[in-house]
């Protein structure tokens, strides 16, 4: 398949020949497209609420402070009565992340079972585009849960007062117990757990299907650079759906390179990486989060084999 990608992608870093229409793209007449389409709708059609919350979650800081500095009966109700609506927050995002694990699966299903990820996305462009918004999602939501300290502080309150409560056997109605607090606890521990969770959900993916790693990588190579030419070249006029493309385009460099055994950023990466970290450089005022996720939380940036010319474009 590297030959593939030689023809696709040639020397001289023209880009894919490859329009995807993000703005209009509608599923086909396939029956098998329509059910992976609306299965996975489903499940992005939450993805607007939970950034909303994300977004306009301020925590119990003040609560959890009085508990703190001056404990007693009233304090520390007050700061419990504040937390617990702050943690149901927390499991639905949580929870939101199971789902993305359930549906993401049938995405590379179909955009890389075939040799030729051209085709499958050409002709899906419905399902490439809600691949792209996966990691448009995921991106804007581990961007603004890395600077929102009290998402942790919160959850970390909360499982110190549930383990007092324990002991004390008042513990009776709580509906977040030790396994699922233990599992969300891991979860928001991790400075961009969403990714984390598409990249643990595509290795386990790839470890229990027939699909070859390489159509997965090639696949999401070919939608990074799909992503990065269109941006480059000026194919969409509305700077939302510019900011959507260079999400997509960052997610998929980022997954390759975590499941890919050269990661992204090598010599022969089908990924053209120096393109796509300069066409977010150019717009530097809007993508320095993404710039940042580039720099890390990828693997594979320092290694030996990544060109010191990509390293000092990042540094």
């Amino acid at each position: 398949m590297g030959a593939f990608f030689q023809k696709l992608f040639d020397d001289d870093r023209k880009g894919p020949d490859i329009f995807l229409d993000f703005e209009k793209a509608a599923p086909g007449e396939s029956e098998e497209e329509r059910q992976i389409y609306d299965s996975v709708a489903a499940v992005l059609d939450k993805g607007p609420e939970v950034l909303d919350q994300l977004f306009h979650y301020t925590g119990c800081e003040e609560y959890i402070r009085k508990a703190i500095t001056t404990p007693g009966a009233e304090t520390e109700k007050a700061a419990w009565e504040a937390i617990l609506p702050a943690v149901d927050q927390l499991q639905s995002f949580y929870e939101f992340s199971l789902d993305l694990e359930k549906c993401f699966p049938k995405l590379l299903v179909a955009l890389c079972k075939g040799t030729d990820p051209t085709q499958t996305i050409k002709t899906q462009q419905a399902l490439a585009k809600q691949l792209a918004d996966v990691f448009d999602f995921v991106l804007r939501f581990d961007d603004s849960k890395m600077v929102n300290p009290a998402i942790q502080n919160d959850f970390s309150y909360y499982r110190r007062t549930l383990n007092r409560m324990k002991l004390s056997k008042k513990d009776q109605n709580i509906k977040i117990r030790d396994e699922l607090a233990n599992r969300m606890s891991l979860f928001f521990a991790y400075p961009t757990p969403m990714m984390r969770c598409l990249s643990e959900t595509t290795v386990k993916f790839l470890s229990q299907n027939s699909i070859p790693r390489e159509n997965v990588t090639n696949g999401l190579a070919l939608m990074a650079n799909i992503c990065q030419d269109m941006v480059d070249k000026n194919k969409f006029t509305s700077a939302q759906t510019n900011m959507f493309c260079l999400r997509a385009m960052t997610g998929c460099i980022i997954l390759v390179d975590h499941i890919h055994n050269l990661g992204a950023f090598h010599r022969k990466s089908p990924i053209n990486i120096k393109g796509c970290i300069t066409v977010l450089k150019n717009l530097a005022d809007h993508t320095t989060g993404l710039l940042n996720a580039l720099r890390f939380t990828t693997i594979h940036l320092n290694d030996p084999d990544t060109p010191t010319s990509i390293k000092q474009l990042l540094a």
